[in-house]
């Protein structure tokens, strides 16, 4: 938790109390669904919730926005992000029944109101965006094919929307591969620990 709190000092009491409650949550939960590596559950503060609060740093959602994050898994980066940012609406979707019931319960112990989930596939999600965030959960081309459509055609945040992928590795023939120009960000540039040094923030612009 200390981690958190080097890089994000301004959080609020409720805020720091929420993150505190993740490493209980987690750990309580892991031992009954397989959400995270039992060899890194103890690395959940910097491989997880740390990593995913990059898009965080990288952007910072508005009050009133829709985000949804596909293929959540146990609720990365959805839930650190909707601890981070409560005014901004998320949607946290997966394919698998029992992540979601998992998602469901950690946000709910935590009083997280901005949060909604559902049980789908992205191909099959038919409402709009303002931002769609991932945590590697497909190669780029792929990933932008099933969500490129679920983005508000008008509207006064309209020109900054856009997709935001946590991925690592070397990704040029991904984005080679896309129909828009992508900015390359790597997560070094915010967080200093060695886990970060080929971590990267892909932000796919969608108009």
């Amino acid at each position: 938790m200390e981690i958190l709190q080097r890089y994000f000092p301004y959080l609020s009491p409720l805020q720091i109390k929420q993150f505190s409650e993740l490493g209980s949550l987690y750990n309580y939960w892991n031992e009954r669904v397989n959400l995270i590596s039992r060899k890194d559950i103890g690395n959940l503060y910097e491989h997880h919730v740390l990593h995913s609060l990059a898009i965080g740093i990288f952007h910072s959602f508005k009050q009133g926005q829709k985000v949804m994050d596909v293929g959540t898994g146990g609720g990365f980066p959805g839930i650190p992000l909707a601890i981070l940012f409560p005014e901004t609406q998320f949607y946290l979707i997966d394919s698998i029944a029992k992540k979601i019931r998992v998602v469901n319960e950690i946000s709910n112990t935590l009083n997280l109101g901005n949060i909604n989930t559902a049980q789908i596939r992205a191909e099959d999600v038919k409402t709009k965006f303002n931002f769609v965030v991932s945590r590697a959960v497909t190669s780029l081309p792929l990933f932008y094919s099933w969500v490129k459509d679920n983005f508000y055609s008008s509207g006064i945040y309209k020109s900054e929307q856009g997709i935001i992928c946590l991925k690592g590795g070397d990704l040029k023939s991904e984005l080679n591969e896309l129909p828009v120009e992508a900015k390359e960000v790597p997560v070094s540039d915010f967080f200093t620990e060695e886990f970060f040094e080929t971590k990267k923030i892909i932000f796919i612009p969608v108009r």
